[in-house]
């Protein structure tokens, strides 16, 4: 392995392929050959399924431990009608996994409702004042998705007032400590034998379906129409694409391209997306942060009225009202990145771990202003909205801080937290705040002190440009597709490549545009996202670490070079 510094990152390039490993996966080019390698794959057998799409584990949902006791108890409920309430998460996953279960149920006939919290009034996760409204309108069963593991009381609650209560959930449970609810379904509680542990919330749904239809309605084996929501759901947490969510988002996408769901033509109409060519990144970047929005401002019922509603003019109208609630989403994100930036900065510069908390800051939207000083400073940051009593933060955090494990470290001061490696949240008692800040920046020094901290790029081998052609895209590259967090897009260092022009272009000319030629003279184009700088003073050849991808731009189809990184050759 090589490690390179450049000014603002660390490059990594892998060893080379094993002579054995190479040997056995012979059938395909070269190029693809190295990067199944770098992945892991070095059987004929397994890389043949990944690029297929095939799981190379056993999912059979039963594996799961509650999952045949929560069957029994949901199809217990669809025998008698007794009114079932789906509790979700007010985030895309949240959402997409409530709207799966609602969809679900409703084509078994089941009397169904899908119910998501309020951010601002109720909070994150079960609330024992919705649940008692539940109980009150004649519910008799409960199933949270993508929230519950860590909301023992409220479990408690819900067994006191007679409701039944199955947790479905994918975030890190709290030790050995489960809620005690009628089941708990995760994967990665202890002792369960299912071998995927990074299915996001919605997958999780997609698992309780499949096991319920198995046993409800076994002449229906084909559960693709519900795929649609795993892949949106799926690539908007953030959930690793690799194992089955691969598996369930490669399907999604291809079910996404016919879908007939109306709220989708809806959405993509407004994002000005062609839902046939819909990728993982139109998820994350398009579809998602639209879905994203009227949780993060108001409520998200739209959002999933949106994904189930079969009425033509209904679905424009939300899909419109997502598109305004976005646009005023990304000016108050600014606006907070701004003013949290001052903020962190001006407490102590220097720190390992960036804090920012203001009684003006939008609870909705803390996590992406969080996410902005992340990126900006390679740090771990939180961003905290403070209330009359309670602060509600969001942080997030780099490969080398497990955010929820130093969260952890300080939970005799919060009412609540939870979240994964890189991302969680948290309630603290305005009294505890002080103390909970000098905590956490003192786990992060204690962690990080004496680390080098620079985003890592990983290349996945030295090529020469004249291999990148339209068809090593098409004959290979497009094989590794859903490409995201976990899988990431082949990338590649060019060594001595010549600068023929450059010249900046975008907003105030943050991003870089070239034209480089390959040793046989072919040029090639080549876009850099805020690396427009670079163009001040172009060196006449430059090392390059970049993608290489399609471009389509007013019905025109060109391939090109997207640059990551550069440096003087």
């Amino acid at each position: 392995m090589t490690i390179e510094m450049t000014k603002d990152k660390r490059w990594i390039i892998p060893p080379q392929i094993t002579g054995e490993a190479d040997s056995a996966l012979e059938k395909f080019p070269p190029i693809l050959r190295q990067i199944l390698f770098n992945r892991g794959f070095a059987t004929y057998e397994e890389s043949k399924n990944f690029l297929n799409g095939r799981p190379n584990i056993d999912t059979n949902p039963f594996q799961m431990t509650g999952m045949e006791k929560a069957i029994d108890r949901i199809q217990f409920a669809i025998k008698n009608n007794e009114p079932i309430a789906i509790y979700g998460d007010y985030d895309v996953d949240g959402v997409t996994a409530t709207a799966l279960l609602v969809d679900a149920l409703r084509k078994l006939d089941a009397n169904v409702e899908g119910y998501i919290p309020n951010r601002f009034e109720e909070g994150y996760g079960l609330n024992p004042n919705a649940l008692d409204d539940l109980k009150s309108r004649g519910v008799k069963l409960v199933i949270s998705v993508d929230c519950g593991i860590r909301s023992p009381s409220e479990a408690l609650h819900a067994k006191n007032i007679g409701l039944d209560l199955i947790i479905s959930d994918h975030h890190h449970p709290d030790g050995e400590n489960l809620p005690e609810a009628f089941a708990v379904i995760n994967p990665k509680q202890h002792g369960d034998v299912y071998p995927d542990k990074d299915l996001a919330g919605v997958g999780i749904s997609y698992k309780i379906a499949e096991a319920l239809f198995s046993v409800q309605d076994p002449m229906i084996n084909d559960l693709d129409w519900l795929l649609d929501l795993v892949a949106l759901g799926t690539v908007a947490d953030l959930a690793p694409l690799v194992g089955e969510n691969r598996v369930l988002v490669k399907r999604g996408l291809r079910q996404m391209r016919q879908t007939t769901r109306q709220g989708l033509f809806s959405l993509a109409g407004v994002s000005e997306l062609a839902i046939q060519k819909v990728t993982a990144m139109d998820i994350g970047f398009r579809l998602g942060p639209r879905l994203n929005a009227s949780g993060r401002l108001k409520e998200a019922l739209a959002s999933f009225e949106l994904l189930t509603t079969t009425d033509v003019m209904r679905a424009g109208d939300l899909a419109q009202q997502l598109e305004m609630q976005n646009r005023e989403r990304q000016r108050i994100t600014r606006e907070m990145q701004t003013r949290a930036e001052e903020i962190a900065i001006s407490q102590d510069k220097d720190s390992h771990l960036l804090f920012a908390v203001d009684e003006s800051f939008n609870s909705g939207v803390i996590g992406l202003a969080a996410s902005r000083l992340t990126e900006k400073y390679y740090r771990p940051a939180v961003v905290a909205s403070k209330g009359e009593e309670e602060t509600r933060g969001s942080c997030r955090s780099i490969p080398e801080f497990h955010i929820t494990d130093a969260l952890d470290q300080c939970a005799d001061l919060l009412v609540r937290h939870g979240g994964h490696a890189a991302a969680a949240g948290f309630t603290v008692k305005n009294e505890n705040l002080a103390e909970l800040v000098l905590r956490l920046k003192s786990v992060a020094e204690e962690k990080l002190s004496g680390t080098e901290l620079k985003p890592t790029l990983t290349a996945d081998a030295e090529v020469s440009l004249v291999d990148f052609r339209p068809e090593l895209y098409e004959k290979c590259l497009r094989y590794l597709e859903p490409t995201g967090y976990g899988n990431r897009e082949a990338t590649f260092v060019a060594r001595n490549v010549k600068v023929k022009n450059s010249r900046t272009v975008g907003a105030e000319g943050k991003h870089l545009k070239l034209t480089v030629e390959d040793e046989k003279g072919y040029a090639h184009d080549a876009i850099g996202f805020r690396l427009g700088d670079w163009n001040k003073n172009m060196p006449a050849r430059v090392d390059i670490l970049f993608t290489y991808e399609v471009n389509e731009y007013n019905g025109r189809v060109s391939y090109q070079l997207n640059l990551k990184d550069l440096k003087k050759s």
